[in-house]
Formats: C-alpha cells, sequence, structure tokens
C-alpha cells in the first residue's frame, strides 16, 4: 500500500483547466461506497499511452478526508479469470453478509468477485461469467448493483440498452429474468441511487458533442421505472463521463472521470453535489478545487479491542 497526496501538477498541461484529479496514475469509472467508517473508490485502470481501452486490472484506493487516498493495489484483474482475458473495464463493489462483493465487465461479459475485505483480495466467485456475452440482447458491461431497503439486490448493465436482473441474498445468483427498461438518453455507465423515497438512474447519455459527456439522470418511483427524464448533471467537456454519486454524512459527492493527456488515459475527480427542494438535483460545475475536504474526516474502521 502507498499513502499518496494528489495535488493538480503543471505535468498534466492537456487535463482540462477546471478539473482537480484525486488518484495518481490513469483511473476512470470511478464507483464510491461507504465501508467501515471509511470512503472506497474502485475504478478502472487506464493504462499509459495506450491507444484503446484495453486495461487488464482493478485498483482499490480509500480515504477519510477526501485529500490522503490509500492505494490498495490490484485487488482483481484478468489473470485472475479462466473465462475472459481483455477489457477489465468499469467496476462496481457492494457489501453484503460480512463480505464484499465486485462485479466487473470483462470481454463484453459480468463477473463476480468476493472477499472478506474491502481491498480483497478477491477471487472468482463463480468460475463463469454471471451474465454471459449476448446473453441479454445488449453489450453486457458498466454493472451497476444497488440493494433496496427491503434487501432486494438488482444488478444493473448494458450500453445503449438499460437492463436489470434480481440477485439473490448471496449476491451471485440472479433470481429473476433480465429485463430491458426504458430510460431516455440512456449510453452507458448507469448508476442508481436513493434519497427521500426516489429512485435515481444517472448515466452518460447518447447526446453530447464528445461521445457521452452529458452526464444526465432519470427518476422513478420504483427500481424498475417508469422513469421520468430529468435534464443533465454535468458536461465533463471529454469523453464517456462515467460517474457514481454518494453520501457522506449530510453531504452528497458526484465522483467522474475527465480525459487526461488522451481518451485513453483518463483521471478521477470529485465535487460536492446538491439537491432542489423538488428532489431535482442542481447542475454540478467542475471547479479546479473540487469537493471540499471532509471536516471533520470519517472515522476509519473501529480499531480491534485488546484484551
Amino acid at each position: 500500500m502507498k499513502l499518496i497526496r494528489i495535488v493538480l501538477l503543471a505535468a498534466f498541461p492537456l487535463l482540462c483547466r477546471a478539473q482537480k484529479p484525486i488518484l495518481p496514475d490513469f483511473h476512470a469509472d470511478p464507483t464510491a461506497r461507504m465501508f467501515d467508517g471509511e470512503l472506497w473508490l474502485y475504478p478502472s485502470h487506464d493504462i499509459k499511452g495506450s491507444t484503446f481501452w484495453s486495461m487488464v486490472d482493478w485498483h482499490a484506493f480509500s480515504s477519510v478526508d477526501l485529500v490522503h487516498w490509500i492505494d490498495h493495489g490490484v485487488i482483481f484483474g484478468l489473470k485472475d479469470l479462466t473465462w475472459a482475458d481483455k477489457f477489465a473495464w468499469a467496476p462496481d463493489c457492494i457489501a453484503r453478509n460480512g463480505r464484499y462483493y465486485f462485479y466487473f465487465p470483462a470481454d463484453f461479459q459480468i463477473g463476480v468477485a468476493v472477499a472478506d475485505r474491502p481491498a480483497g483480495p478477491f477471487k472468482d466467485a463463480l468460475g463463469h461469467p454471471l451474465i454471459a456475452r449476448n446473453e441479454s440482447g445488449c453489450t453486457a458491461m458498466d454493472p451497476c448493483v444497488f440493494i433496496d431497503d427491503d434487501g432486494q439486490a438488482y444488478l444493473y448493465f448494458g450500453q445503449n440498452q438499460l437492463f436489470v436482473v434480481k440477485l439473490g441474498t448471496d449476491m451471485v445468483t440472479r433470481t429473476s429474468p433480465m429485463m430491458p427498461l426504458e430510460v431516455r438518453h440512456y449510453h452507458e455507465g448507469i448508476w442508481v441511487h436513493k434519497r427521500a423515497g426516489l429512485y435515481y438512474f444517472s448515466y452518460p447519455s447518447n447526446l453530447g458533442d464528445h461521445v457521452a459527456n452529458l452526464l444526465e439522470y432519470s427518476t422513478a418511483a420504483t427500481p424498475t421505472g417508469p422513469f421520468k427524464y430529468r435534464g443533465v448533471i454535468m458536461d465533463n467537456r471529454s469523453r464517456n463521463v462515467h460517474h457514481s454519486i454518494i453520501q457522506v454524512g449530510d453531504r452528497w459527492l458526484l465522483f467522474y472521470h475527465v480525459q487526461g493527456p488522451s481518451p485513453y488515459e483518463r483521471r478521477v475527480c470529485v465535487e460536492d453535489l446538491r439537491y432542489n427542494p423538488d428532489g431535482t438535483i442542481q447542475p454540478v460545475p467542475m471547479t479546479r478545487e473540487g469537493a471540499k475536504p471532509l471536516v471533520p474526516p470519517l472515522p476509519g474502521p473501529a480499531a480491534p479491542v485488546v484484551p
């Protein structure tokens, strides 16, 4: 592990002027989760100098203040699979039953790995895809897992067509058919969160002039719709604004990526996100400072009790 503090350096002159990266190296597609009093990020890992999204592994990062991040190194990769060998793209991770479940796309299939700690090591839970290539009729990528207040887990995924399937309490078994959802302007990179009884579905749209640079959203009264289109949250002014939205204390945070030196070398950023009194999301501007540090910092995991 390596403790790092990230500042915006002149070494990245091609980075858009209004962006402050929070992670080192080139990472994208950030999934944010709260585990054990810490904020965790599970991004994809771009390869320096790449001319395509040829990623091969995933890191995990943790922080208690949004400023100092611990890089836990590679937690899982294509080398850990027998059924795929390319395209380690946008993942998700969630906790249940005292274990951590890492959902990942690989070669247009979706798998799930499991670990006893948020930093892993993760192991392929099934030895085969949870969702196989072409099984749903859409491109199987960009998984997002949501557990509702009643305990029901949902796995959302897909490019240009959004699909959902229910999961069992073991988090590795499908318990319903895969169902297409009609969400306006949906392209890829779905994220689902719930606030005040309303379900929010945010995603890079199929509009914009930089290929999915517009982050748009719809809402619904149930996890499967029907959906009401709400508008644009952000324009990241670069390619495919993958993201996640999470509540930390009384704040809501939007994690997203921006283009670095190339569309295949991206950087993770964070901004504060705010709601209007009617529940709609205020447009989020990119700022040079990014989200303010967490003050006081998060408690972190509880120290072990010494007899």
